[in-house]
């Protein structure tokens, strides 16, 4: 069942011992595919209700597999105030050219008129391949309020090729493959929506920095830190579940079980990862 009552807990911990102050709601690392609509509902609520103040931008995703309910999700985030939305691909009947995606997004986008729109890409879990390069041509025009794009795929080709062509529209960029930020960011990418950044927040917060100064070898440091913990924990399984137990240990705030078909972290991962996250020595000394 979703726990409520840890949001408020979750929302001053982002915002204090992480330094993050922006949260991407109901995607992935959150389950949002395996919740119902009265859940999602739930789950936006309180944290655009806990965020208030605290947090610059609450984007909830709406996406699923029925248009009905993804347009009942986007008014439903309209309503409450949400900073933007943004809509996966449906990947049981999929999309299979542009024109099909489109007219799919539009109808989702239309529901909520005066809220920012982003589209979620994310390839390797949706099976939808259609290239974000070609996908962005002309899609103000259908979209007006399209705003950028959440993109999760190591295809830097096609993020470099979309940075390069839509400079003028200014779309924003969110990447979304954690251990490759930093080659993401030398291309133009304008900010990262991930599952590690809700332990390694700060750490992230220093890459951006020295990037921004810019002390690349900093940066590198950062980036290959964040990576070997990853490395590691791959190697060991590791997916929504582990990231749960991986942030019930660094923050002390139950995350919970995940709901099946996945299934909960073991043990022997827990005390794995945590010595693994332990043993690294960050640039700042911590």
């Amino acid at each position: 069942q979703i726990n409520l009552s840890v949001i408020r807990q979750y929302v001053d911990y982002l915002v204090s011992e992480q330094n993050v102050k922006n949260v991407f709601v109901n995607g992935t690392t959150g389950e949002g595919l395996s919740l119902n609509i009265q859940e999602r509902k739930q789950l936006a609520e309180e944290w655009v209700c806990q965020g208030k103040d605290k947090l610059d931008h609450v984007i909830i995703h709406v996406g699923a597999l029925s248009l009905p309910e993804s347009q009942e999700l986007a008014r439903h985030a309209a309503a409450i105030g949400a900073s933007a939305i943004a809509v996966i691909a449906p990947f049981f009947f999929k999309p299979t050219n542009k024109g099909e995606l489109i007219a799919f997004l539009q109808k989702v986008a239309s529901e909520a008129p005066a809220v920012p729109f982003y589209y979620y890409h994310i390839p390797p879990l949706t099976g939808v391949t259609i290239r974000v390069e070609e996908l962005l041509d002309g899609i103000k025009e259908q979209i007006p309020t399209f705003q950028g794009v959440k993109f999760s795929d190591t295809d830097l080709l096609d993020l470099a090729q979309c940075i390069n062509k839509n400079e003028r529209e200014q779309f924003v960029f969110l990447y979304g493959v954690d251990e490759q930020l930093l080659s993401a960011l030398a291309i133009g990418a304008n900010g990262a929506v991930g599952s590690t950044y809700n332990y390694l927040g700060q750490k992230t917060n220093l890459m951006l920095q020295a990037f921004a100064k810019p002390d690349l070898a900093l940066a590198q440091k950062y980036q290959f830190l964040t990576g070997e913990f990853l490395n590691f924990v791959i190697k060991q399984g590791f997916g929504v579940a582990q990231t749960k137990a991986v942030m019930t240990f660094v923050s002390g705030i139950p995350m919970g079980p995940p709901r099946l078909p996945l299934v909960d972290a073991s043990e022997e991962f827990i005390v794995k990862a945590k010595a693994k996250l332990d043993s690294i020595v960050w640039p700042d000394g911590d």
